[in-house]
């Protein structure tokens, strides 16, 4: 398993080709959840390439099934927030790790700001849906930490129900097929152009580095 943490990610070289970010709000298709909703609209915003691939996946989903949306693009600012409140808990809770034992274990939840793939806009937080727009279970809840579900939030765990098991092949299943690369540590986190589906592509650079919201 490759951690966003893994100097190979970070030595990925950065390229973008410009793509605009696209209101997924407005994208009659797709479901947008609101829950981590900001004054801005941030968290509703991805590359027009990532949105085509959210819909071409959609697409082949089984029984009306939809994605749900729940956080796409996130500013830089807001990324270093988070890690480092992250690796402050971490602190708190295990006194007796040293920092580099840290900050690999918050990279299993929060990108560390130096690669960050929802700043690029390519990466999307999401789930599954009905089409009245019921969540399925698929474990645990979205952005579940590793701490606090045991590990159960990782792609391939065992300690899940099989309907659980069933609905998350459900999802990969079409988000592969349409191009994304899951982060195995977060069977939520999808990415399509950053430095991780760069490496996990073996594409020479990224298709979108760090952009800031118009």
């Amino acid at each position: 398993m490759i951690l966003l943490s893994d100097r190979r990610v970070s030595a990925i070289p950065l390229g973008d080709n410009g793509e605009a970010l696209v209101d997924v709000r407005q994208v009659a298709d797709l479901r947008v959840d609101d829950r981590l909703a900001d004054e801005a609209g941030a968290y509703a915003h991805l590359r027009e390439a990532t949105v085509q691939r959210l819909l071409a996946a959609q697409r082949t989903l089984p029984g009306g099934l939809r994605l749900l949306v729940i956080e796409g693009y996130r500013p830089l600012s807001l990324q270093t927030t988070y890690f480092e409140s992250y690796q402050d808990e971490l602190r708190r809770r295990y006194p007796e790790w040293d920092s580099t034992r840290r900050h690999v274990e918050a990279s299993k939840y929060i990108s560390p700001p130096e690669v960050a793939p929802h700043s690029t806009g390519g990466t999307v937080d999401l789930t599954l849906c009905t089409a009245d727009g019921l969540e399925l279970d698929l474990g645990t809840i979205v952005n579940a930490s590793p701490v606090d579900s045991a590990n159960a939030c990782f792609t391939g765990s065992p300690d899940i129900s099989p309907q659980a098991r069933t609905n998350r092949g459900i999802l990969g299943q079409a988000l592969s097929s349409a191009g994304m690369v899951n982060y195995p540590t977060e069977w939520w986190h999808w990415s399509f152009g950053d430095r991780y589906w760069a490496l996990s592509t073996g594409a020479a650079r990224t298709r979108y580095g760090p952009v800031d919201l118009p």
